[in-house]
């Protein structure tokens, strides 16, 4: 028999059992498309995460006092000290960074007036800008002078300024009060939005870091270095000199750990993203599951199907069917509801991506192999649950059949 009369019957049979057939598809339908949603999540997660790092900079080095790899023992006021201006300044003459910055900073309250806004205030250099990607909209930075007076002054991320002056008035020039300092605003920075991790990155205060020092944390140490590679493949070897430069400063004998922590954004990136890709094969998992339990039910309802026409298939193997005829019309009547489950799948699958996106505005990026693998998926599971129901009904006895009731 060929296999255009095998497809004829095929669809017949399914035909004359629709509900059934949609209730056999449905576990492949929603597995395909959990499988395309969940993986369009994932991809549109790590994209974002690369394109966050990347405004933020990809060649920036974060140092920090103390060891963080101590695990869980605390560690001592001490060891949050290890940074000094000295140590910042020494970075200076290292000629694969390109600019460098300390950093300090203090929580506290914002006062314009009547308003008031809760946001961190953070001691920096003009460098800092170009580390972190930052520009100014209106006014400018505070210069190296304001740095070695200590003055008073900032500039003001826009969240900051939505809040201090809500009625749309001109910061420039304008003094706030943080506490009970006052300082004079030189200048607005340019709005980024939030970050990949939901952070307002407009949610800031820059000043001169020896003006939080001094006159608002009373130390004479700084809580980090930020700085920038002159290129992102020298970023190790940057690494590396400003490590072996600490060692030296602060005295570290051969074998005694770091008293300073540098992290990279390459880093940064790499552990994003092994977290991301970790968190989708997670998510694809899940959903593949509903993919065996489709496949499940594709072959309960063939085996279902091979009982109840055990008379028929007695009565076409009389008349010369042979037992190849049948598996092959079984096996194509699985295929086509794993593969018909399959498409309709791939199609919730995007609306389902495009919802997400829509309703909950979650970064997505349907990923084209997605789609392929979930149809091979659906093809394979189709002749692999299909095939013992098939076998059976092909091995069954024509005299036998045609007596069974």
């Amino acid at each position: 028999m060929n296999i255009v009369n095998l497809l004829k019957i095929a669809l017949k049979a399914l035909n004359n059992n629709k509900l059934r057939c949609f209730l056999t598809m449905l576990g492949i339908i929603i597995g395909v498309g959990s499988v395309i949603t969940m993986l369009a999540i994932g991809q549109g997660s790590k994209n974002s995460i690369r394109e966050q790092i990347s405004e933020m900079g990809s060649n920036m080095i974060m140092i920090h006092p103390g060891n963080m790899q101590r695990g869980g023992v605390r560690q001592s006021a001490d060891d949050n000290q290890t940074l000094e201006v000295s140590d910042y300044e020494a970075m200076m003459n290292i000629p694969g960074i390109a600019a460098i910055s300390p950093s300090v900073n203090s929580g506290g309250q914002f006062i314009n007036g009547n308003n008031n806004y809760p946001s961190t205030i953070y001691g920096i250099t003009p460098d800092y800008l170009d580390i972190r990607k930052l520009k100014v909209r209106e006014g400018s930075i505070f210069s190296e002078q304001d740095i070695k007076s200590a003055a008073k002054v900032c500039v003001l991320g826009q969240t900051v300024v939505d809040n201090l002056f809500p009625n749309g008035e001109d910061p420039l020039g304008r003094v706030v009060r943080f506490g009970t300092i006052p300082f004079t605003v030189v200048g607005v920075l340019e709005s980024k939005g939030a970050n990949s991790m939901g952070q307002d990155q407009d949610d800031v205060v820059l000043a001169p870091y020896t003006t939080v020092m001094k006159r608002i944390l009373a130390i004479d140490y700084i809580q980090g270095i930020f700085a920038s590679a002159v290129d992102e493949n020298e970023t190790e070897d940057v690494i590396d000199e400003i490590t072996g430069l600490l060692r030296l400063r602060h005295k570290l004998a051969d074998g005694v750990p770091d008293d300073f922590t540098i992290r990279s954004q390459q880093e940064l990136s790499e552990m994003m993203n092994s977290t991301s890709d970790m968190m989708t094969v997670l998510l694809a998992c899940i959903a593949g599951i509903s993919l065996l339990v489709g496949g499940i039910g594709i072959m309960n309802i063939m085996y279902v199907s091979v009982t109840e026409r055990t008379r028929e298939i007695g009565l076409r193997m009389s008349i010369g069917a042979r037992g190849i005829d049948i598996l092959s019309q079984f096996l194509i009547e699985a295929v086509i509801i794993s593969v018909t489950g399959g498409i309709i799948g791939i199609l919730l699958g995007f609306v389902a991506t495009w919802l997400v996106h829509l309703i909950a505005n979650w970064p997505v990026a349907i990923q084209i192999y997605s789609v392929g693998l979930s149809f091979a998926v659906c093809t394979v599971t189709g002749v692999f649950f299909g095939w013992y129901p098939a076998k059976k009904a092909s091995n069954l006895d024509p005299i036998e059949a045609i007596r069974y009731e």
